[in-house]
């Protein structure tokens, strides 16, 4: 009497779960991330070393407002006040971010004065 099983073939695993993992992942992967292209704001550095001619523009941006040279201005006479103190639009307009002033702050002003023909935006710390 033989009471010994009978060999048997060994069983190849099955590849088919971990396709399916695989693919979830790739699912999941690509839904969660985002395509497209961020906007980039183009704002050279202070160290990019440009050419300064004429009476200072210096536009401090704080939470408590805009300041123009020291002097306190409004988003809305900024561009104005500006014009005055450029001989052409494509003169160097300093940014600087001041205290607790968010980069929200500091792109709207950037976007105002872009909109208003200024080409020459320089952000500084």
């Amino acid at each position: 009497m033989n009471l010994t099983l009978p060999r048997r073939k060994p069983r190849r695993p099955s590849l088919t779960p971990m396709i399916d993992v695989v693919f979830l992942l790739l699912v999941f992967f690509m839904l969660a991330s985002r395509f497209g292209v961020d906007r980039v704001l183009e704002l050279p550095l202070s160290s990019a070393g440009a050419d300064w001619a004429g009476p200072p523009r210096l536009v401090d941006i704080s939470p408590a407002g805009l300041r123009l040279n020291g002097a306190e201005i409004t988003g809305e006479n900024l561009p104005r006040a500006l014009m005055q103190l450029v001989e052409n639009p494509s003169d160097p307009i300093v940014l600087r971010g001041k205290g607790d002033a968010t980069l929200e702050a500091v792109v709207r002003v950037a976007e105002q004065l872009r909109a208003a023909g200024f080409t020459a935006l320089v952000l500084v710390e």
